[in-house]
């Protein structure tokens, strides 16, 4: 890393990233630091960064719309988000926007130091409580084996189409049923799948495969 930019609007905590990257990368290290996101989005015009470090609340904005201007899939940058955020709106947003890492700010500088060192080696850097985040997150997205659940072949008709947003008479009338054989066909399919609602009706239905969440 020859070139890095620290985006963080509270100055002291800049100041300690810096000592974090130098530390990490060595003295030969370029560093830049900028408090805003008007400030980071003329600096990327102007220079070409090898990684940059990008704080979210910003006073003039959002760090992930910083992240979307320099386009890390296309630009080939490492972009880290540094935050004190770690719910799930903000990791998987900033994820999705191109961030090939999360931390928190609040881990020790010896375990920030330790995730950044692993850039050199493709390791994404991610703090143990986002890493722990994202393998549950994953875990609950994997479908579980069709086989496992008993359902007929009707039924996985009538949970798509309930998962997908029809009400029961417009699953009937699809179906070329009666709305009483599409209700039944409603009731074993929650008995069978252990849920109550709409809402986990799709969970269920994107779990088993049968529909994109």
């Amino acid at each position: 890393m020859k070139q890095v930019l620290i985006l963080e609007d509270v100055v002291d905590a800049a100041q300690w990233m810096a000592a974090r990257v130098q530390t990490v990368f060595g003295e030969a290290v370029v560093i830049t630091l900028t408090h805003t996101l008007a400030g980071a989005r003329r600096l990327a015009q102007q220079s070409a960064f090898d990684l940059y470090l990008v704080d979210l609340g910003l006073p003039d904005g959002s760090g992930i719309d910083f992240i979307r201007d320099i386009d890390p899939g296309r630009s080939g940058a490492h972009v880290v988000v540094t935050t004190i955020y770690d719910d799930d709106d903000h990791v998987f947003r900033a994820l999705r926007a191109g961030a090939r890492g999360y931390l928190l700010k609040d881990q020790s500088a010896a375990a920030l130091e330790r995730a950044l060192a692993g850039l050199e080696e493709g390791v994404p850097p991610l703090s143990p409580g986002i890493a722990r985040r994202m393998m549950d997150y994953f875990a609950a997205s994997v479908p579980a084996p069709a086989e496992s659940v008993d359902l007929t072949a009707r039924e996985r008709e009538v949970l798509v189409l309930i998962a997908g947003g029809r009400n029961v008479s417009d699953a009937a009338a699809q179906m070329k049923i009666s709305v009483h054989t599409a209700r039944g066909y409603v009731k074993d399919i929650y008995r069978k799948l252990g849920i109550s609602s709409r809402a986990q009706a799709s969970l269920k239905a994107a779990q088993l495969g049968l529909i994109h969440p």
